[in-house]
């Protein structure tokens, strides 16, 4: 049943599946077994073997992990599956939002023993951020512990009672092979051999009533979705079979049902109905409807209907840069229809673009699609100028779709070239990986000297320093960033002086201030004033003294640390009327700020980080310990079902690897968001020995 490269789709036979969930649920295995299944491929690769589709990245199959999204797709009785196989670890959670994205479905793993865990968590947030239609399903069944129930139970607990319940297994755990279907009202059971082929039966008589009682659910469930349905509910006792099924379609699609079904993905049980159910009732982009838009010479908001005959615009929603084949990027078309050589604007920035050939991907295969319409998806290579989040449309159809918003990093490090002169490689390297990964940031701090970049926790970054050396042949160490520390007066100062005179051979120098200093609130900033009466100090002079206290204030006076949020009034001085110049009242203003600086009773500031930290209910005394012992003040606490959310503020410099020691702390069920908040003062103990630090660094230097 492959898909052949020329086959075409109309939109209603289109299905855009992401699957997702938290790390090890079996995503990738039930990518194998899909495409097995609808013959694809001819062989069920392995996770293990390093020998599947999806993932095909040597880091995936070392690490046996998907690091990336992947993008398949099969025929399914007519119906064209696009199969976005997503990564379960958090680090890459970036993958997850772009693939959501532009999914119509998402397929929502949970294990049979574990049930709802923080990954199921955080990918059920982003389904609801982009209203995507969900189904759930309980892999793994044939675990010796499999508790297909209390899998259900947790995901009721946390995501409500919308939960519907379509399959069970009739005989979960070790030799798991048959499952009951209450919306057919069947028994599928299953040949032991992997190849997914399975007999319909009648529902044996012990399990009968179970299933009865869960059929009636479903109907009543699917009735309250809508009014009109209700009433045929009240009136006839059930549904017909044509009522039940558009209420069930419109019901998945608005999100008030998320049906559960049962499979073990690695014996290949369960597939074939749960694609069936896909294609008779999972939405198509046509019944997603029009989407979001502006219209960028108007600047006006509009919607765009998934229509192939309109006019042609796609999105941009992931790139990849591979060796040998330059970038590829992924897109989804949301009207018209593209082929290859057309051309197209860059909305984003403008630029044309004329596009090569027009692929569609299984992992990393791709075959020539001739052309993709309204609502499919597909790659396409070696464009100028366009990258993730890109918008491009025809010329007449001026159109951006609204960019994805991806989350804050939560791990920062530094990076230091093992070999001289690679800093141009490096940047050059670093801004290509962050146009392929927008969760990965680069940051270059003139003031500490150092180039920081930051991500999605520490494996996340290892991956992009690996990447870093095998496409851009430069090695680099990561590092603990420097803390960018501020310095700031506690004190003011009423009259700081400083007399630069100097006389060498011919004229010499001369420049007298006297300066008041104030300290300023927190965050306020810099301010200057001139309060020079009478022209004791010559008006042209003022800004040079100005200026001396600014490059002061930039290379710091205590440790090297920019000064912040001080008041500096010029007040008094004196000049000499051939000796003085700019240059001896920059030196004479850079010179009186430094004494009257350590005269204001000088320290250190901080920066402080918000933190939210997520954590399943055991863990969270663990935690808040181990929050405090870091200088952490916890702002507070809210449950989220079986999880805890615990707010606090905690120095940056102590939080430092802190996504892998929570992820060791919490046996990886924490996760935990982090944003700048403020600057605070740095306490006495802490700030000497950084200080200390400042002047060995300085000596050594010297």
């Amino acid at each position: 049943m492959a898909s052949t490269p020329h086959k075409e789709y109309t939109i209603d036979k289109l299905r855009n599946i992401a699957l997702v969930g938290h790390g090890g649920s079996g995503k990738t295995t039930f990518t194998e077994a899909l495409m097995f299944s609808a013959g694809a491929t001819t062989r069920f690769g392995k996770v293990e073997e390093g020998s599947t589709i999806s993932d095909y990245h040597p880091d995936e199959i070392e690490r046996k992990i998907s690091i990336n999204l992947s993008v398949l797709h099969c025929d399914w009785r007519g119906i064209k599956l696009n199969i976005l196989d997503t990564p379960g670890y958090s680090d890459f959670t970036g993958e997850v939002i772009c693939s959501l994205r532009v999914a119509d479905t998402a397929l929502v793993f949970l294990k049979s023993v574990e049930g709802a865990e923080v990954g199921t968590e955080i990918v059920w947030e982003y389904t609801k951020r982009f209203g995507t239609p969900a189904i759930f399903l309980v892999n793994k069944l044939d675990n010796e512990n499999a508790d297909f129930d209390r899998a259900v139970a947790t995901a009721r607990a946390r995501f409500g009672h919308d939960v519907t319940i379509v399959q069970f297994p009739l005989n979960q755990g070790l030799g798991f092979e048959s499952i009951v279907d209450v919306l057919r009202m069947k028994l599928y059971k299953y040949v032991a051999d992997g190849s997914g082929k399975f007999t319909e039966a009648e529902i044996p008589d012990e399990v009968k009533e179970k299933a009865s009682s869960l059929h009636e659910e479903l109907i009543e469930k699917i009735a309250e979705t809508d009014e009109e349905m209700m009433n045929k509910f009240f009136e006839a006792g059930t549904l017909h079979e044509a009522d039940l099924q558009k209420g069930l379609r419109t019901a998945l699609k608005e999100r008030k049902i998320f049906p559960v079904f049962c499979a073990s993905a690695a014996t290949n049980v369960g597939v074939g109905p749960l694609l069936d159910f896909i294609s008779a009732y999972g939405p198509s982009p046509a019944d997603r409807g029009p989407v979001k838009a502006t219209n960028v010479e108007t600047k006006q908001e509009m919607l765009v209907a998934p229509d192939p005959s309109g006019p042609p615009s796609l999105f941009v929603f992931k790139t990849v840069s591979e060796q040998h084949v330059g970038e590829l990027s992924f897109f989804r078309v949301y009207s018209g229809t593209i082929t290859s050589a057309l051309d197209l604007t860059n909305v984003s920035n403008g630029k044309a673009e004329r596009l090569g050939q027009v692929f569609i991907m299984n992992g990393k295969d791709r075959k020539d699609a001739g052309k993709l319409i309204a609502g499919d998806i597909g790659a396409v290579v070696k464009l100028k100028d366009t990258h993730t989040n890109n918008t491009l449309s025809s010329k007449s159809f001026p159109v951006i779709y609204p960019p994805t918003v991806f989350p804050e990093p939560v791990i920062r490090m530094a990076i230091v070239s093992k070999s001289k002169g690679d800093e141009d490689k490096i940047a050059t390297g670093l801004h290509y990986l962050h146009e392929e990964d927008p969760t990965f940031l680069v940051q270059v701090d003139g003031q500490l000297s150092q180039t920081v970049i930051a991500g999605q926790g520490e494996l996340h970054l290892l991956i992009v320093t690996k990447r870093l050396k095998e496409k851009y042949g430069v090695d680099v160490d990561l590092v603990e960033p420097k803390i960018p520390y501020k310095e700031t007066i506690k004190a003011t100062v009423l009259s700081a002086e400083y007399k630069h005179k100097k006389q060498t051979g011919g004229r010499g120098q001369f420049g007298h201030v006297y300066l008041k200093l104030e300290p300023k609130p927190r965050g306020s900033g810099f301010e200057f004033v001139d309060a020079i009466v009478g022209g004791v100090v010559p008006g042209r002079f003022v800004p040079a003294v100005e200026k001396g206290i600014i490059e002061t204030m930039q290379r710091g006076v205590l440790a090297g640390y920019e000064v912040v949020d001080v008041k500096v009034t010029l007040f008094d001085g004196s000049y000499h009327s051939v000796d003085s110049d700019e240059h001896s009242f920059k030196i004479a203003g850079a010179m009186a700020f430094k004494k009257g600086f350590m005269e204001g009773r000088p320290v250190l500031l901080e920066p402080i980080n918000e933190v939210e930290v997520t954590v399943p209910e055991e863990y969270m005394g663990d935690v808040m310990g181990d929050l405090s012992g870091r200088r952490g003040k916890i702002l507070g606490m809210e449950a989220e079902g079986h999880f805890q959310k615990i707010k606090a503020l905690v120095p940056m410099a102590e939080l430092h690897k802190y996504s892998t020691i929570l992820r060791s702390m919490t046996q990886g069920r924490g996760v935990y968001r982090t944003k700048f908040s403020h600057y605070d003062e740095l306490p006495r103990e802490q700030a000497e020995k950084v200080i200390a630090a400042a002047e060995k660094a300085k000596v050594e230097a010297e």
